[in-house]
């Protein structure tokens, strides 16, 4: 039976708002440069406008599900979208900093809202048996977003003012707005019997607040811990204290309350701690190749933030083509474990692929690293979220839904906090165990560094003189070294990279999945 056309409206405005929410969180990252010099910032000042975002997302995520079950779905979601949309155009006229982040923290609000619900929104579309499909429309949105933020930021940075990277929000943000109003319904769990009032779920302060110091202060010292070197930083100290205080406590009140804002018994299923574990795994994989890669494609190859993005694109569009196939895979009753499993391998593939670049190395081989990631994406995303979605209903369906997001970017968190601090300190490591055998005693040093000379004397006008040859000499034997202790660097977080994942296959044995299709969704 084919989608009905409200249904086709409601997918269409998920898929969007979940773009939106997606590429906003990487589009800034091309515009900070030109931000610093508009604002007069520094960079460790300007990265507040990236970290409060991914705080606030963060934080939203959990709730997401009692937020929409204590207002009402549609009033919540219209609600999200338009204080997204207003909070994207404060950014855009913000005149200062302090401003600009403070408007990027309600944008992340909203904005982490909208994840959960747009995935519940597309798999009620569906019945049970065409998870598959549901999880393949939105895993395009969530998988290409990440490739798409860098180009459209540098793209509009550079021709239109980085507050383009804002506004350009206004009019997607309305048209998803419009449509919203028209189809979005609230789901028949959250609508009253004739005569009565709608049950609303009452508020649990303590819950709420255990919840957003947890959450909050978590990703704080994520997201800015190398920043500030870790434990040195008092800040950092402060936050990991408070979230290593308030996340058990609020696991504890969450299990004895009466009223919970997150269901913390869901836990208790084998399907969703598999879930959880993969989902972060997933995230680490994601956000960690795409930091570390980068920063391979701006050393080596000296490509610029929007030439790096355009070089994810390609791998993306394999993600996109294979996601429909793999949903009808699913549809067809394919074992979701076995094509987890071949995406996970395919992501050793991909990290096997890095791990034998080089400077010599040509930008196709960047490519086929890249396009086996695509591919290994495909047979993960879709079917991780299907076979765990499809096991669960209504208000449960959202929960975990939101729980999935969460370590998505939990475990996307810790990818970059780990490759961050890794790539500094084995890069100081390596740096140091090098320096102690170039040295003006080495003989290799020094027919090196005699043979880059005398070549430059050589070449250059008689007038510049031999000192200058010979500094020039010392100057590419240090960038030589240095380059030299990047590769050592790269590689090694690579070979960490591929140990970690491994773990992925524990989660992978041990879930559980029902047998059968699960009765379908209460949609509208």
């Amino acid at each position: 039976m084919g989608m009905t056309k409200e249904s086709k409206l409601i997918v269409f405005v998920a898929v969007l708002a979940s773009l939106l929410e997606i590429i906003d969180s990487s589009i800034v990252n091309v515009a900070l440069p030109t931000m610093m010099g508009n604002l007069g910032a520094t960079l460790e000042d300007i990265s507040m406008v990236i970290t409060g975002y991914a705080i606030a997302n963060a934080i939203i995520l959990p709730v997401s599900a009692w937020l929409s079950e204590r207002f009402g779905r549609r009033q919540y979601y219209l609600t999200c979208i338009i204080l997204f949309t207003v909070a994207s155009v404060l950014c855009g006229l913000a005149p200062n900093l302090e401003t600009l982040i403070v408007f990027r923290i309600f944008q992340g609000l909203a904005g982490g809202a909208l994840l959960p619900t747009s995935q519940s929104l597309i798999y009620e579309q569906f019945p049970k048996e065409k998870a598959g499909m549901a999880g393949a429309i939105f895993g395009m949105s969530v998988m290409v977003g990440p490739a798409l933020g860098p180009v459209m930021g540098g793209f509009l940075t550079d021709n239109f003012g980085w507050r383009s990277i804002f506004n350009i929000n206004l009019p997607l943000g309305l048209l998803a707005l419009v449509i919203g109003m028209i189809a979005i319904k609230n789901p028949s769990y959250q609508q009253a019997k004739e005569g009565e009032e709608r049950a609303k779920p009452k508020l649990d302060v303590l819950g709420l607040t255990l919840l957003v110091l947890g959450i909050g202060c978590l990703q704080f010292v994520l997201e800015r811990g190398e920043a500030v070197d870790w434990f040195s930083s008092t800040a950092i100290v402060v936050n990991t204290i408070i979230a290593a205080v308030t996340l058990p406590w609020f696991v504890i009140w969450q299990l004895k309350c009466e009223h919970p804002i997150i269901n913390i018994r869901l836990f208790k299923e084998k399907v969703v701690q598999s879930g959880v574990i993969l989902m972060a795994l997933l995230g680490f994989f994601l956000y960690g190749v795409v930091f570390l890669l980068p920063v391979f494609l701006g050393r080596i190859y000296h490509y610029d933030a929007t030439q790096i993005g355009i070089m994810f694109i390609p791998g993306s569009l394999v993600t996109m083509a294979m996601m429909p196939v793999i949903g009808k895979l699913l549809q067809s009753g394919k074992n979701p474990k076995v094509l987890i499993a071949l995406g996970f391998i395919g992501l050793e593939l991909t990290l096997a692929l890095m791990a034998i670049l080089s400077p010599q190395s040509s930008q196709q081989h960047v490519l086929y690293s890249l396009y086996m990631r695509g591919l290994a994406l495909s047979f993960l995303f879709v079917p991780i979220n299907s076979s765990i979605l499809s096991q669960f209903n209504g208000k449960e369906l959202g929960q975990v839904s939101g729980m999935l997001n969460l370590f998505r970017q939990i475990g996307g968190s810790i990818g970059i906090a780990f490759v961050a601090t890794m790539l500094n300190k084995r890069t100081h490591q390596n740096y140091a165990d090098m320096a102690a055998n170039v040295t003006a005693f080495d003989v290799q040093a020094q027919n090196f560094s005699q043979s880059m000379s005398n070549g430059m004397a050589m070449k250059m006008a008689e007038g510049v003189g031999f000192d200058v040859a010979h500094r020039s000499g010392v100057q590419l034997l240090l960038y030589k070294v240095q380059n030299q202790v990047f590769m050592m660097t790269f590689l090694q977080l690579i070979f960490i990279m591929m140990i970690i994942l491994a773990f992925a296959f524990i989660p992978l044995y041990t879930m559980k999945l029902k047998k059968g299709s699960v009765k379908p969704v209460d949609a509208h």
